[in-house]
């Protein structure tokens, strides 16, 4: 049964936050202000095998680049009260082509296309990418009941600096208060305000790349079709 906040409300109710549980990409969020900001290695996180890694080298390897992951595990919490490992979630996201490892080591992902088939195949969550997302359609988007993984700077975690550069992260950004201000889960929020944030849609969208994943909550059966068209990237 899907949590109170996924009902559709009343006519001329405004439709609730949902309530989704903060997961950050690193095992322990009181590390990522050192890891972000003091050159901390992640891998020296004592907590890193609760993220399901085999070793801390892989933990390291790919903690930096587990943003979508965390996303798509809040987004499992919050339906299903349970979900998988951080990186049980990386493993099936890439043998669905969701990551890509370069000859020299490189990262390429999250990669939108395959990770929608993987949301949707494996685990029953109908994903859509928009490649090209506008304000008002995020909006619409999220006044419609979706949760939206968004591509945004990194640097959302201190709003009140100007970004050199959109997108290259991903949030979670789960509805609209009253006053039309986007709330979001940051996986790489180093305090709390930082990871369940709130700012105005105009200052979102400074940080915004215009792209993102919108995620239906509702049951969908696995002939549900995911976006199949476009391979953007976080």
């Amino acid at each position: 049964m899907l949590p109170p906040c996924c009902d559709e409300p009343a006519p001329g109710v405004p439709r609730p936050v949902h309530d989704v549980p903060v997961v950050t990409q690193y095992a322990s969020p009181e590390l990522v202000f050192a890891i972000a900001y003091e050159g901390h290695d992640p891998g020296a996180d004592p907590g890193w095998a609760v993220s399901g890694a085999a070793s801390q080298e892989e933990y390291r390897t790919w903690s930096r680049h587990l943003c979508g992951m965390a996303c798509l595990r809040m987004a499992l919490l919050h339906r299903d009260g349970h979900a998988p490992t951080l990186f049980d979630l990386l493993a099936g996201a890439r043998q669905y082509g969701g990551y890509i490892v370069e000859e020299d080591r490189t990262i390429k992902g999250l990669i939108y296309g395959p990770f929608a088939h993987y949301a949707q195949g494996v685990h029953g969550l109908a994903a859509t990418v928009r490649p090209q997302l506008t304000m008002d359609e995020l909006t619409g988007l999220l006044d419609g009941g979706r949760l939206v993984m968004a591509s945004v700077a990194k640097g959302i975690r201190v709003p009140h600096e100007d970004p050199p550069r959109r997108g290259g992260h991903l949030v979670l950004v789960r509805g609209r208060t009253p006053e039309g201000n986007l709330v979001f889960n940051n996986p790489s929020g180093h305090t709390q305000v930082a990871r369940e944030a709130t700012l105005s849609a105009d200052r979102f969208a400074d940080f915004f790349a215009g792209r993102g994943i919108a995620l239906d909550l509702r049951p969908r059966t696995p002939s549900s079709a995911a976006d199949r068209t476009a391979p953007a990237s976080r």
